[in-house]
């Protein structure tokens, strides 16, 4: 089992009622993409749904999931996350997304 950091964005924090930037979830191995999105959504179930479409899966279009600084957001739910992310080093990252231009 791993303890996984997570920041929640300020928008599903109010949902949930979290303090703080991050949260702390439970994965059992292997640690992918989708087992911690699998372990945030049960941990806190009004998130279902919020960062992954209910059938697909699929991340929701306003979401972006960053490792170790990368933009991981377009790799496959069953990628392995590194070294860094597994010891606590470093978070799994949701973020919402920005639009700009004019």
């Amino acid at each position: 089992m791993s303890l996984i950091r997570v920041e929640i964005p300020f928008h599903l924090r109010t949902l949930t009622k979290i303090e703080g930037r991050e949260v702390t979830v439970e994965v059992t191995p292997p640690v992918t993409i989708g087992s911690v999105l699998d372990a945030v959504e049960a941990k806190y179930p009004v998130l279902r749904g919020t960062i992954r479409d209910h059938v697909s899966l699929k991340r929701r279009p306003f979401l972006r999931f960053y490792v170790c600084e990368e933009d991981w957001s377009n790799l496959p739910a069953d990628t392995p996350l590194p070294e860094a992310i597994l010891t606590g080093q470093e978070p799994f990252a949701i973020i919402g997304a920005i639009a700009g231009g004019w």
